[in-house]
């Protein structure tokens, strides 16, 4: 009888477990739109690569990005250089390079 508890409780503290860490997920379309549009749309940016956590985009006009609302994303650092912006990403970097392959 003593076991069944254990079990039941063990089942439950695994549901809560699950619920939780499902809540805390991303989602990486929204905060994919959300960086393109603080980018200036899909028609400003004109070439993008991925280098680890690193995010290097090209730019036809830097003066349409919105670099307060990328760091508040949660990037962790930007560079600009002439048209260029690196933007660190840190470990969301793998899904974010997905979902922009996806939009292509």
């Amino acid at each position: 009888m003593q076991y069944i508890e254990y079990l039941i409780i063990i089942v439950i503290l695994l549901i809560v477990a699950l619920s939780i860490t499902k809540t805390k997920k991303k989602d990486y379309k929204i905060e994919v739109n959300k960086l393109v549009d603080y980018l200036g749309g899909k028609k400003n940016i004109i070439d993008y690569e991925f280098n680890k956590s690193r995010f290097v985009v090209r730019l036809e006009n830097v003066e349409l990005v919105n670099k307060e609302a990328i760091q508040k994303m949660g990037a962790q650092g930007i560079v600009e250089i002439d048209n260029q912006l690196k933007i660190i990403l840190g470990p969301d970097a793998k899904q974010i390079k997905k979902y922009i392959n996806d939009l292509k």
